[in-house]
């Protein structure tokens, strides 16, 4: 018994002393940090780098590949929810879907791109939501209805 009993005491010694494994840094050889996210059919794909606030997807400027003023605002939240504005160039691919879960997509990878360029801003993205992945998707089509719930008419008289 007194065997565990000093077993037990030095694994609660070992527990105390350990602390959760420190983030590092993830970057190439270009000193860009890359990440994959994804909403409801899109997939994004996203290098960041220092610079100024550049901002390419598929080859285009974000003002050009979205014309919505929504979609820009939903691309850029993650600089905002860690005041980074301005201070980092994107270069995103992303394929799949409609504008809107594109823009979906690329927020979710600029978030996860952002923790492994910088460790520390794990917290404030985390607080904001940005890293979690949105599960929602379309719901399939039930077979004798329209669509996933809209029935067929139907009369009283």
């Amino acid at each position: 018994m007194v065997e565990i009993e000093k077993k037990v005491d030095s694994l609660a010694d070992i527990a105390e002393t350990t602390e959760a494994p420190k983030r590092e840094a993830k970057h190439d050889s270009l000193g860009r940090a890359y990440a994959t996210g994804r909403r409801k059919e899109s997939v994004a794909r996203v290098w960041i780098k220092p610079g100024t606030g550049k901002v390419v997807v598929n080859g285009k400027e974000q003002g050009v590949y979205f014309g919505r003023k929504t979609h820009l605002l939903v691309l850029n939240q993650p600089f905002l929810a860690v005041k980074r504005t301005k201070q980092f160039d994107v270069m995103a691919t992303v394929k799949g879907g409609g504008l809107s879960g594109q823009a979906g997509a690329i927020r979710h990878a600029i978030s996860r791109a952002l923790e492994n360029f910088e460790p520390e801003l794990r917290p404030a993205l985390k607080a904001a939501g940005m890293l979690t992945r949105d599960a929602r998707i379309v719901e399939r089509k039930k077979i004798g209805k329209h669509k996933a719930r809209r029935t067929k008419q139907w009369a009283k008289r």
